[in-house]
């Protein structure tokens, strides 16, 4: 028998029709991805599902022996309750297995021979195997540590942001490790490297899993099968986020006329997808033969870990100067910009420039000063140090996740046409206004709503439609794609794209800037801001290599201490030669650097490799690289022989 069965269930809200003669299973191991348009009953399939709400029609059967979790949007705490508390008042039962467990186990010592204390003893260890439960202070402070929850952890539960408490709710109910794990947009308030961590977890743990989710990295990387809603029934598709795009394109073929923008979308879904994937997979290859080739042996080489380090480091410092050398209309200026908050440090010395049609995503840890940045080139707050100087004439245009620019007592239509008319100016077309907003999703009907009526991911559609419809040189977005459905997602991509002006933005969803982004400004929380123009996933990819690395040396080092040591040889000393090659190798080096990056801005430049000869270009680049690989592994011998001396000293 499945887990969850519902046959035929019927659910309306007042007069809205949500669920008709709709059928669901969910089978064990299986980890399910509800998808749809907002308002289409995604929560409701969730809640139904889990017993919380009832249908008005059908019938919903479960297997009475398995344990249900889930993740309530705003969850709820006993008052009194520190954030560790909070975590652990949610492990109670599993904390009474451990005890009882122990208990038993001293027992047994004691009288082996108890018949009925051995076969609880059995049942006990079955619990906690069951639910992993062995090493549960372990994982409490690990799950902490990785959802930034260490610093409150003696804080009051209920004093936290919402954020911050549903990241402690999340923490206790992926611990907990309930037989079915229910998820209602999981990675909201998560950045990029909790999501990783969530992901990581939800598949070593192997829940079963029915989710609710717009991130399309994590549907993809964790989904079994995804489940779209659709006209008030469920179609079903097999696999990830990338199987779904190429069965739902099969499927609308023949529907091509109803579902034309859909469809036009889904493709373009599809082959960006794909370049994408396959783009990064042939970038990565060597790079990734490289890693797994000398990972095993770096254990054991100090050198080794240095040398690939540098490598990582060298690859993902991509960027040196600006990679386009035509003109373009300089934006912003940014000169030595440096701003604290309570003597944090979270912009150091950063000086860059904004240019015409950049598409440029700001990334980042929770915390490291995203959306301060934004709001330093909005001239909202001022900087420590520092100049921002601003192109003359330069128009801005402001979304945030407080819609700022709505008024709530304005229906739509008055919205978008407050001079009254029904035609707007969608970059440089003339367009009536419902067809227009229905490009976002709205029916005809919602012309003359309020807003104050719509919900949430209705305003943010409204705000990011109405930006569309102004001129700007400029667009500055902070966390575009929350409250949106993929599908809108899709619409506002599209626009992105086609947009003439630059666009910066704040996003914690890897597969949106991946889509948009040319350019990343990466904030570290430490003051330092990167510049680069790989993909995020890519950079992210070398960022968790290079962590990797450095986990091996801290191994690699404790295990040194650890080792008793020989008696020492007589101490190493540098020669003359050495000196002079610590002094000079490293502007050697960055030498090398710059030519390698010119002759490889070279050879993506036919006018370039036509002039000199693709042959003798390739020839001076593979020349080059010896070179430098020669030069690097002589320096990080030295580096060691340095390190040697020091020990010795």
């Amino acid at each position: 028998m499945a887990y969850i069965d519902l046959y035929n269930i019927y659910k309306n809200y007042d007069v809205k029709q949500i669920f008709t003669s709709m059928n669901f299973h969910l089978e064990a191991g299986e980890r399910v991805a509800i998808v749809g348009a907002n308002g289409c009953g995604k929560s409701t399939l969730l809640k139904i599902a889990s017993g919380f709400e009832e249908p008005d029609d059908g019938k919903r059967v479960i297997d009475r022996s398995i344990e249900f979790g889930i993740l309530a949007q705003q969850p709820l705490f006993k008052s009194g309750l520190t954030t560790r508390e909070a975590i652990e008042a949610q492990l109670i039962e599993l904390k009474e297995a451990q005890n009882r467990y122990q208990y038993l186990s001293e027992a047994i010592a004691k009288n082996p021979d108890n018949k009925a204390i051995l076969k609880e003893h059995s049942q006990v260890s079955s619990y906690l195997d069951h639910h992993n439960a062995w090493n549960l202070d372990s994982k409490i402070e690990r799950v902490l540590q990785e959802f930034q929850l260490k610093s409150y952890e003696n804080r009051l539960v209920n004093t936290l942001s919402g954020g911050e408490q549903r990241r402690v709710a999340l923490a206790g109910l992926i611990l907990r490790s309930p037989d079915v794990l229910m998820l209602d947009e999981p990675t909201n308030h998560l950045d990029v490297y909790m999501v990783e961590f969530l992901e990581d977890i939800l598949l070593k743990e192997k829940f079963t899993l029915l989710f609710i989710s717009h991130d399309r990295y994590f549907i993809d990387r964790v989904a079994t099968r995804i489940v779209e809603v659709e006209n008030h029934k469920l179609v079903s598709y097999k696999g990830g986020y990338k199987s779904y795009l190429l069965q739902k394109e099969l499927r609308l073929a023949s529907l091509q006329k109803e579902h034309e923008n859909l469809l036009r979308l889904l493709k373009k879904e599809e082959e960006w997808l794909s370049r994408g994937v396959q783009a990064r997979q042939t970038r990565n290859q060597g790079r990734k033969a490289r890693v797994f080739e000398l990972r095993e042996k770096a254990k054991d080489n100090p050198t080794l870990i240095r040398k690939l380090k540098v490598d990582l480091e060298r690859e993902k410092r991509s960027w040196k100067g600006e990679k386009s050398l035509a003109k373009k209309k300089v934006l912003f200026e940014i000169e030595n910009l440096s701003y604290s908050i309570s003597s944090r440090q979270l912009i150091k010395e950063f000086t860059t420039r904004i240019l015409q049609r950049d598409k440029i995503a700001i990334v980042g840890a929770n915390g490291s000063g995203k959306s301060t940045l934004l709001k330093l080139l909005l001239g909202r707050i001022e900087p420590d140090s520092g100049l921002i100087k601003q192109g003359i004439d330069i128009s801005i245009g402001y979304f945030d996740q407080h819609r700022e620019m709505l008024k709530d007592d304005a229906t739509l239509i008055e919205t978008f046409c407050p001079d009254g008319g029904d035609r707007v100016q969608v970059q440089g077309h003339n367009m009536h206004v419902f067809g227009y907003l229905k490009s976002f999703l709205f029916p005809k009907e919602y012309l003359d709503k309020k807003i104050a009526q719509l919900s949430g991911g209705e305003k943010n559609r409204v705000a990011l439609a109405l930006l569309f419809t102004k001129h700007y040189d400029c667009l500055i977005l902070d966390e575009p794609t929350n409250d949106l459905d993929i599908q809108t997602i899709n619409i506002l991509e599209d626009k992105l794209i086609s947009y003439q002006g630059s666009v910066l933005f704040v996003s914690h969803d890897r597969y949106f800037v991946d889509k948009i982004a040319q350019k990343l400004f990466i904030l570290r929380g430490n003051g330092v801001i990167e510049e680069s123009y790989q993909s995020y996933s890519e950079y992210l990819d070398i960022e968790k290599e290079i962590h990797t690395l450095e986990q091996i040396e801290i191994e690699s080092q404790k295990a040194k201490i650890d080792t008793p040591k020989k008696e020492k040889n007589r101490t190493p000393k540098l020669t003359y030669k050495d000196k002079r090659d610590l002094e000079q190798l490293p502007n050697k080096i960055e030498e090398l650097e710059e030519k390698m990056d010119e002759l490889n801005s070279c050879l993506s430049n036919p006018d370039c490799y036509n002039e000199i000869g693709l042959t003798q270009v390739s020839s001076q680049l593979a020349t080059i690289e010896s070179e430098y690989e020669e030069l690097s592994e002589r320096y990080l011998e030295l580096l060691e022989k340095v390190e040697e001396i020091e020990e010795n000293s």
